[in-house]
């Protein structure tokens, strides 16, 4: 397997062998309050994570997944031009919507760029037995940001179910009450339940359970007592501490009858300006895609 890191250095490595490469997040358990439990995520390899991204924007979670799973160098499972230029104009900024589209709004740029984070932390950390919904491939996909699924060690039945919302912006106290509180609402009260089940269903066929099975098993999304949601917001160092992760989560208790564990606030810390540092990670994941263009993608 060759692979190609964003500095054009070729390294070979034997398939199925280990490398040195390091996830690109560091991920821990942090306290917020009696009612959420806090997770924290910072980066640790920069040009790591930019690659991962470009590999998503080039729709190939799966080898994503195996990439972080056997700790490689980030490289696709193949390339060509068109996924790589596809793959840019996922990752670049066009403000005015003019055709052709070279770019899309910030928002969901920077958007788009969470979400894979969000993934790669769940990715990270989720078991053997856990299932995870890859990150939207369009730029303008909506619906559920993420879902995870965690089977029972013999698949017979979902042990927990965890909802995810993503959320990069400067207002993160506004987001969180007036956007995710709303929508974790709806899917308490099993209000857009349809949704759930059929993208439970996809993840569960992909474990190898049948289609009657998966349809049945996927009826445990609707049972709020094994469902966890996860508000996730990527956010400078000033929200960084207890205190302030308490003021941005309080309120995630209108989500009755529930446990503490069932509630989680994720907090990804960035150095500097937060859209500085998303332009940051777009720009390395462009240079990553150049580089396979130049090796003959």
């Amino acid at each position: 397997m060759t692979n190609i890191d964003v500095a054009g250095a070729v390294e070979t490595v034997a398939p199925g062998a280990k490398s040195d490469a390091s996830h690109p997040l560091l991920t821990e358990a942090v306290p917020i309050d009696d009612h959420c439990i806090g997770n924290r995520w910072s980066v640790q390899d920069v040009s790591q994570l930019a690659s991962i991204t470009a590999i998503i924007a080039m729709g190939q979670a799966a080898y994503a997944a195996h990439v972080l799973k056997e700790l490689l160098p980030a490289t696709p499972a193949f390339t060509n031009n068109d996924l790589c230029n596809e793959a840019k104009v996922k990752l670049t900024i066009q403000e005015d919507g003019k055709k052709p589209r070279t770019g899309y709004p910030r928002w969901q740029r920077d958007g788009f760029i969470f979400e894979v984070i969000s993934w790669i932390a769940a990715r990270q950390d989720l078991g053997e037995l856990a299932l995870l919904k890859d990150p939207h491939v369009s730029a303008t996909s909506q619906g559920i940001d993420g879902l995870m699924i965690e089977l029972a060690d013999n698949k017979s039945k979902v042990a927990m179910t965890t909802v995810f919302e993503d959320k990069c912006t400067e207002k993160p106290r506004e987001t969180f009450l007036g956007k995710v509180i709303p929508a974790f609402l709806e899917r308490h009260q099993n209000k857009r339940s349809a949704e759930l089940v059929a993208a439970a269903a996809a993840l569960l066929r992909t474990a190898g359970i049948g289609d009657a099975a998966a349809a049945q098993l996927s009826a445990a999304v609707m049972d709020s007592s094994q469902r966890r949601y996860r508000a996730a917001f990527a956010l400078t160092k000033e929200y960084d501490g207890q205190v302030e992760r308490e003021k941005l989560f309080k309120g995630y208790d209108i989500l009755a009858g529930i446990s503490q564990n069932q509630r989680v606030g994720a907090s990804l810390i960035v150095s500097g300006e937060l859209r500085e540092w998303f332009d940051t990670v777009a720009s390395q994941a462009i240079a990553y895609l150049d580089e396979l263009q130049a090796k003959g993608a």
